[in-house]
């Protein structure tokens, strides 16, 4: 992690750790570096956001830094992300900025840069823009008069999306009931629009977004409310979408929660029968559940393991030519249609495979067994984010329950490239023996970080 930009761009509380002040810098030292060798006078930088009520005050003072330097921003307000991924290479724009805190609750809101290939900036581009802004690495332009940007609207923006969304699959609906958690987030915008244009019948929960309510007790981090419905209201499935709409969890037509890790096996192993799955490799993190590699290895499917952040399997992806991976989070990355995860696309993807292959959710999801799994968010000070690495009482707690586990379960401890968090996870045979173990390693995490 760089000193302003975690693994999903800059992040923080609005108007504390993200100030106006900084978001100004970032648009303007952004442009400086990504608009380098752009060939218009007056390049266009694309804008998007959720619905946190500190987007429209983000979005002015970003507006502000990018037209300093002479760039025009067009402005296509309230969009997932992934429509900002899209729409920066369908406009032909030079960049793309995200304004949203994903999963996170309505105080936090960060800043994600999409180059205008649509994918996300590398390492080596955060760290030229962290320079200029913390270090005055470079002087950045002041344009004057005529030469200053302007700020263009876009109607046009979340239509074109559905449409793209749409376009992936040519299968049909028709005769599903399915009900969409929006978690009062992006997917608000759009996500009835494009499963009914599809042909399902939409039942719609958490889409009226008010500014503070995204996230809150709804979405993919909180899908219980949506298990409960899709059982008493015997629908066929349900999607739930987080803040920004990257990411989807979907719940069977039994009130079971289907994760990331599930969806990947469902589609993964459908592409495979169809022979559209590149090099028979599927991507995930070192965080996936042990069922998923038992899974891989049952069916034949290859499967490649990095750290974790969707940024981290997508550079896998882009290097060894495979076009499936994500997290278990919900974030998927269907690379075939899209440069980053998406969660409303990945949702037509799942559904798709619920009517080619004419079974349930229920029976498609039992293709993969989950192990019991525990993970514990401890937080910490910012100080003992840095400090962690080195801590020789936390690495030989985390020892100790490796050692306990004997080869038949797993350890991971990791710091949050997004919150002021260490995660420990732990999973094996017996839920109540991991669980124990988790809060051991918790408890030191507790004691030498807070």
């Amino acid at each position: 992690m760089g000193r302003l930009f975690g693994t999903d761009g800059v992040r923080g509380i609005a108007n504390k750790d993200l100030t106006n002040e900084l978001a100004m810098k970032i648009g303007a030292a952004a442009a400086t570096v990504l608009l380098k060798e752009a060939k218009s006078a007056k390049p266009t930088v694309l804008i998007g956001k959720d619905t946190r009520a500190s987007g429209d005050m983000l979005e002015a003072a970003l507006t502000a830094g990018l037209c300093s330097v002479g760039c025009n921003v067009l402005s296509v307000g309230v969009v997932p992300t992934p429509a900002v991924a899209y729409l920066v290479g369908a406009y032909e724009c030079e960049a793309g900025i995200m304004i949203s805190a994903s999963h996170n609750p309505c105080e936090y809101n960060g800043i994600k840069i999409f180059q205008k290939t649509g994918y996300k900036l590398d390492d080596a581009i955060e760290e030229e823009i962290e320079a200029i802004i913390l270090d005055g690495a470079e002087p950045i332009p002041s344009k004057l008069g005529g030469e200053v940007g302007n700020r263009l609207f876009s109607k046009t923006a979340v239509k074109d999306y559905i449409n793209h969304v749409v376009s992936t699959t040519d299968t049909r609906f028709d005769g599903m009931t399915i009900a969409l958690d929006c978690a009062n987030g992006s997917a608000s915008v759009c996500a009835k629009e494009i499963f009914t244009a599809l042909g399902a019948k939409c039942i719609m929960l958490s889409d009226t977004p008010d500014g503070v309510n995204i996230n809150d007790g709804c979405g993919s981090t909180h899908p219980e409310e949506l298990m409960r419905f899709v059982k008493s209201a015997q629908l066929d499935l349900g999607l739930a979408f987080d803040g920004d709409a990257d990411r989807m969890l979907a719940v069977d037509e039994n009130g079971e929660l289907v994760d990331g890790d599930k969806v990947i096996a469902i589609c993964a192993k459908r592409m495979k029968e169809e022979g559209r799955l590149n090099k028979d490799t599927a991507v995930v993190t070192v965080m996936s559940n042990l069922g998923f590699f038992k899974f891989c290895d049952e069916e034949g499917i290859n499967c490649a393991r990095t750290a974790v952040g969707d940024r981290y399997v997508l550079e896998k992806m882009l290097k060894d030519g495979y076009n499936i991976g994500g997290e278990q989070s919900g974030h998927v990355i269907f690379l075939d249609y899209a440069t980053t995860g998406d969660g409303e696309l990945s949702g037509v993807q799942l559904i798709e495979t619920v009517v080619k292959t004419k079974k349930k959710l229920s029976e498609l999801a039992s293709v993969m067994s989950v192990y019991p799994q525990v993970l514990i968010n401890v937080k910490v000070s910012p100080e003992g984010k840095l400090k962690y690495n080195n801590d020789e009482y936390i690495i030989a707690a985390t020892q100790k329950a490796e050692m306990e586990l004997m080869g038949d379960g797993r350890v991971l401890v990791r710091v949050s490239g997004t919150e002021p968090l260490v995660r420990v996870m732990l999973e094996g045979k017996d839920i109540e023996h991991i669980r124990s173990l988790g809060e051991d390693i918790a408890e030191v995490v507790r004691e030498r970080l807070s």
